[in-house]
């Protein structure tokens, strides 16, 4: 896939240098300077769009949610998953770190806010409570005075979220409670935001209300008490509403992490920034407006002198208070070029010159970075907002319309409403780029040195590529030009129009440089005749011997003529609305029609009869192509395979002899308008709603049609499975009578969600307990038999079970090895598989690891959680008594064994820190030093030494 700088799905993320955007189910870094791509986060085989992305303050750890659910988490600086979090049914819309970057929350449109655990890998618990999709999540931390500054545990803090129905709640992480909801709105919330010293939120709505609240770290740190009168402490303060300069629903809040500065967007294409004033400035401004008031007062004295002292009192007491919207004033507008998706500020360590950064993402595939001047005392008027560096020539502005190859399959043309690209199909960039006007059809003209382009409003625009410039303009219709096809023997072009004509074109050579007879030969259109019609043309097509014409209708019919004398020949009569593109095979036997009607039909072009009608799509289908020989199969007979797109953003693959499906391909987000084929068959390209272009292309490997029906049923089976088991039978709020009250109507609850991935790994550690369980149990006969004295010495004990035997690892080993190898956060969802006869058996192995201390970490976290689900058969089955009690005795050991090892690493670390100290501050008062010299030292020690260590 390219063509794509950034796509509207997600926020996106800016560090001053680097730009992190969203790209359909990718995730881009763009070097906003340079303007090149620095690297595509891709993972194969993943189709969902990205929704949010956010950076932990571990730098290099990036979250990424997607629409089916999911969030992974990226290495910035390796390209690569880390994790993957399945927990959400519905596409994740926020997600934030705490400032350790050691917890996750995330928060969903399935209602449900869930919290990770990144370090341990998995889910913690799952908060419910709101009753619409989740906007917006922050972290506060827990500051209470009362705790001893000594203590090293950490508070779990507190968790504000806010939602599109209207509340906002702040969750108390340590009891896993709501501990307040406010009504913040009247309409939904969409964006929050907490200023950098956690004492004020603000909250933007619908409909273009911003509203600041004030948090209570007091009343937090003592939790929920009463007061005299009854009522329960709040712990959020409504403080103000501030006005904004529109009335569009404010879409995102950002606080500039070091500087005074707040961001809001609420207008399509601007964001506005408020400067955080400091109170001495307030009141100096105060004070001023005193002054005023006073010199008008002295003015109008002349009348009377009775009531003055009176009021000046009055005005010393106004100005103790100062009002929150005194504080923050609107500063400056930065005006986009488009509309605006959303927004970052740089991170300072990269900005010059005290100015400030801004980079906005646009919803019309292009970002830009702008700056923001620093407050200045002169009086010119207000600050403006300068674009410094802008990323949009790698994509369009707006839908693909139209894709052409050349002839040699170098070069692709692609044209949307307003530019012409020119990509090299070797390394997908953008070569060139042109202004045209509304594109709908083009076409690469004989000799691949001009692209003609047909438009709306009639004309065809001739573009020379080599010095990327508009040759000719031919006003050749008064209607739009729905389609435009070159003779195979490369001689004429016809164009089909609105206007109801068909139209005949052929090329005159000339030169671009009459003077010199050597320079490069334009071809110019000119016109030799027309063919009226009853009807709108909306397609048109030479056949490739040459002989035949075929023109779609309005009327739904195609007409097929003789192209040298127009002599009317076959009319094709079936489909139900029109026909919308259609294609000749290579030996013209055969014509593909597609229709908005969502049905191909293969027709035979000498008799005019209907082979077969196909159902192809869901939607319209917008195009269709033979695909073309492929030259690394030699000069074999013509296939008649061809390809069609449609609206239900699918590309698919016919046979056009058997009328089968050969492949069905999803990858795009949005209706696909466009379709090339390549002419040596290699590949093909489509283009879409979604602004990319994708490249199809033919593997080696042969396709065998039942291996493709089996995966495609395959794939449906699973996910029914999955969803299966992830229906719950009420959802909290979702106001059915007879919800489940207890566990399920809980606040807090598990984090599980069932996935093929998480069944498979069930599956994978079933079938290592059965193959490890039968070869314990043969070897245990052997040694009853042996000791029974039954057998004689001679008989060699049972052959090794193959798997066990190639691995070379015991049982024991080997049951472990097979569970360590299912990832972390779809360890749990795999043991909930296991029916319980398995985790009985899973416990004597439980047993046998740490007894031998083999990854003590994934021993105890499997034996507590099978203890937690399966904790009322466990007590009621006195069978399982025989194993816990060895296994308890084993975990102890080993884990108290690797606390003293922590234990006593951490006091060597403390040990080493002190004596570090001790150095410094020894080395500082030894030497007499000037104050010159201090300063250097301390410098110095910021940056970094090298040390060398001996061996």
């Amino acid at each position: 896939a390219f063509g794509l700088v950034c796509s509207a799905s997600s926020s996106s993320y800016y560090d001053g240098k680097l730009a992190y955007v969203p790209a359909l189910e990718d995730v881009l870094v763009w070097d906003v300077k340079k303007g090149q791509m620095v690297a595509m986060w891709h993972e194969t085989g993943h189709r969902a769009e990205v929704t949010c992305i956010t950076r932990s303050p571990q730098r290099d750890t990036f979250a990424v949610g997607y629409a089916d659910g999911s969030v992974r988490l990226w290495s910035a600086s390796t390209g690569s998953v880390i994790t993957t979090f399945n927990g959400h049914k519905k596409s994740i819309t926020a997600l934030t770190f705490d400032e350790a970057g050691a917890r996750l929350a995330s928060g969903s449109q399935d209602t449900d806010i869930i919290l990770w655990d990144v370090v341990a890998e998995a889910g913690i618990f799952r908060l419910r409570g709101h009753r619409d999709q989740i906007t917006a999540a922050r972290f506060i931390k827990a500051m209470s005075s009362t705790v001893p500054s000594t203590s090293t545990n950490v508070a779990p803090g507190f968790l504000l979220t806010s939602s599109k129905d209207t509340f906002m709640k702040l969750w108390d992480l340590s009891t896993q409670h709501c501990v307040q909801t406010v009504v913040a709105h009247r309409s939904e919330i969409w964006t929050l935001d907490v200023n950098p010293e956690q004492k004020l939120v603000f909250t933007g709505s619908g409909e273009g209300e911003m509203k600041a609240w004030r948090l209570d770290h007091e009343a937090m740190a003592s939790g929920l008490q009463e007061s005299e009168t009854g009522e329960v402490t709040k712990m959020i303060h409504p403080v103000t509403t501030l006005p904004l300069s529109s009335k569009h629903r404010v879409s995102q809040i950002v606080f500039h992490p070091t500087r005074p500065y707040l961001a809001v967007q609420s207008h399509e294409r601007s964001v506005e920034i408020f400067r955080i004033r400091t109170e001495e400035e307030v009141r100096k401004k105060q004070a001023r407006r005193k002054r005023r008031v006073k010199e008008k007062k002295e003015q109008a004295k002349a009348k009377g002198k009775g009531p003055a002292p009176e009021e000046e009192q009055e005005t010393d007491t106004e100005n103790t208070d100062i009002d929150l919207a005194d504080l923050f004033t609107p500063y400056v507008v930065v005006r986009t070029t488009g509309k605006a998706r959303s927004f970052d500020f740089g991170d300072e360590e990269n900005s010059s010159k005290g100015n400030t950064q801004i980079f906005i993402a646009l919803s019309t595939n292009a970002l830009e970075v702008y700056n923001i001047p620093p407050p200045t005392k002169s009086k010119e008027g207000p600050p403006e907002a300068s674009r410094v560096l802008s990323v949009d020539l790698p994509g369009h502005r707006s839908d693909v319309r139209t894709l052409s190859l050349s002839s040699d399959d170098m070069l692709l043309a692609s044209a949307s409403n307003g530019l012409l690209k020119v990509w090299n199909m070797k390394t997908t960039a953008c070569i060139r780029t042109m202004e045209c006007g509304y594109s709908i059809c083009s076409t690469f003209l004989p000799g691949d040195r001009q692209i003609a382009v047909g438009t709306k409003n009639g004309e065809i625009l001739v573009y020379d590529i080599a010095s990327s410039s508009l040759v000719d303009t031919i006003q050749a219709h008064t209607a739009t030009i729905w389609s435009m096809h070159v003779r195979a023997d490369g001689q004429a072009l016809v164009t089909g129009s609105a206007d109801k004509d068909v139209k005949f074109w052929e090329f005159e050579q000339k030169a671009a440089d009459s003077d010199n007879p050597h320079s490069a030969r334009l071809l110019s259109l000119v016109h030799v005749r027309t063919l009226k019609m009853t009807d709108d043309v909306l397609s048109v097509r030479y056949s490739p011997n040459g002989k035949l014409l075929a023109v779609s209708l309005l009327d739904s019919t195609v007409k097929v003529f003789y192209q040298d004398t127009l002599k009317f020949f076959l009319s094709l009569y079936g489909h139900k609305l029109p026909v919308l593109s259609m294609d000749i095979s290579a030996d013209s036997k055969l014509i593909v029609t597609c229709s908005s009607d969502k049905n191909v039909k293969i027709w035979g072009l000498d008799f005019g009869d209907c082979h077969k009608s196909i159902f192809a799509h869901d939607e319209s289908v917008m195009q269709v192509a033979f695909e073309k020989n492929d030259i690394r199969e030699g000069e074999g007979k013509q296939t008649h395979y061809f390809w069609t797109v449609g609206k239900d953003k699918m590309l698919k693959y016919w046979d056009g002899d058997k009328f089968e499906l050969i492949q069905k391909l999803e990858g795009h987000h949005g209706e696909v308008w466009a379709l090339a084929v390549s002419n040596q068959g290699k590949f093909v390209v489509t283009g879409s709603h979604d602004k990319s272009v994708r490249v199809w292309e033919k593997l080696d490997e042969p396709l065998f049609l039942e291996e493709e029906r089996e995966r495609e049923l395959e794939m449906l089976y699973e996910t029914g499975i999955a969803d299966n088991l992830n229906r719950e039978d009420a959802a909290i709020g979702s106001g059915v009578e007879g919800a489940p009250a207890g566990p399920a109507g809980a606040e807090a609850t598990g984090v599980t969600k069932q996935t093929a991935e998480t069944l498979m790994a069930g599956e994978r550690i079933m079938e290592a307990l059965e193959l490890a369980d039968g070869e314990i149990a043969a070897f245990r006969e052997y040694e009853e038999a042996k000791t029974k004295g039954g057998l004689s010495e001679q008989v060699a004990p049972p052959p090794k079970n193959q798997v066990l035997a190639a691995y070379d690892l015991e049982p024991e080993e080997y049951v472990l090895k097979v569970v360590e190898r299912v990832t972390g956060t779809a360890l749990y969802d795999a043991l909930l598989v296991l029916p319980f006869g398995k985790v009985v058996s899973l416990m004597q192995y439980l047993n046998h690891w740490a007894q031998k201390e083999w990854n003590i970490i994934l021993t105890s976290r499997i034996i507590f959680f099978l203890l937690k689900t399966h904790h009322h058969q466990i007590v009621t089955n006195r069978v399982m008594r025989t194993a816990l009690i060895p296994l308890r005795k084993h975990l102890r050991e080993a884990l108290r064994k690797q606390k003293d090892t922590l234990n006593y690493n951490l006091a060597a670390l403390r040990y080493i820190k002190r004596q570090s100290d001790a150095q410094l501050t020894a080395e500082f008062f030894e030497k007499e030093m000037d104050e010159e010299a201090v300063r250097e030292r301390i410098a110095d020690g910021k940056k970094r030494k090298r040390v060398s260590i001996k061996a």
